[in-house]
């Protein structure tokens, strides 16, 4: 298997992590403090999301080397395929937001549910909140950007499934 789809398949799996916390775990226990384990989930499905489609387009040489950091891959991405495969620019600041909220939640000395948000407090007590609906929002923006990602790296499936074959 080609790193592009071990990378795809992992963004998948934390996919559906985050929709089974956020659609059948969250109703059901109604705790807020769910909100950074579904944003973590989303950020690793984001993130491997951009390694497959990056690895895939290493493979045809249209992008250059990249580091495996979250940054690295987001400004190769940005750069050469966002205009390419005319993603909504909409997307880059999912990304970014969601990463901003793990950063934050890792940080973050003290944090708290109330109603229905989650409030993560920086060290000089700035506060950074997160409602549901914003993590709804990116979860179906996540979906999206996963579905056009496979789109794009389903197209030359035929030439990695012979040559699969032939080993």
């Amino acid at each position: 298997m080609e790193k592009f789809q071990e990378s795809f398949e992992k963004a998948k799996h934390y996919l559906k992590i985050a929709d089974h916390m956020l659609s059948t775990t969250f109703p059901l226990i109604k705790d807020y403090n769910l909100i950074p384990l579904v944003v973590e989930n989303i950020f690793l499905a984001l993130t491997n999301a951009l390694a497959a489609l990056l690895h895939y387009e290493l493979l045809f040489k249209r992008v250059p080397l990249f580091n495996e950091t979250f940054d690295s891959k987001f400004k190769v991405f940005n750069k050469y395929c966002v205009r390419r495969y005319n993603f909504d620019k909409e997307i880059l600041d999912v990304m970014l937001s969601v990463k901003n909220i793990v950063l934050r939640h890792k940080k973050s000395p003290v944090e708290f549910s109330r109603k229905d948000k989650f409030v993560i407090c920086s060290d000089s007590y700035e506060t950074l909140t997160v409602r549901l609906d914003d993590v709804k929002n990116y979860l179906h923006k996540t979906k999206i950007f996963i579905q056009e990602v496979h789109n794009i790296i389903s197209r030359d499936e035929r030439i990695f499934r012979r040559s699969k074959a032939r080993t």
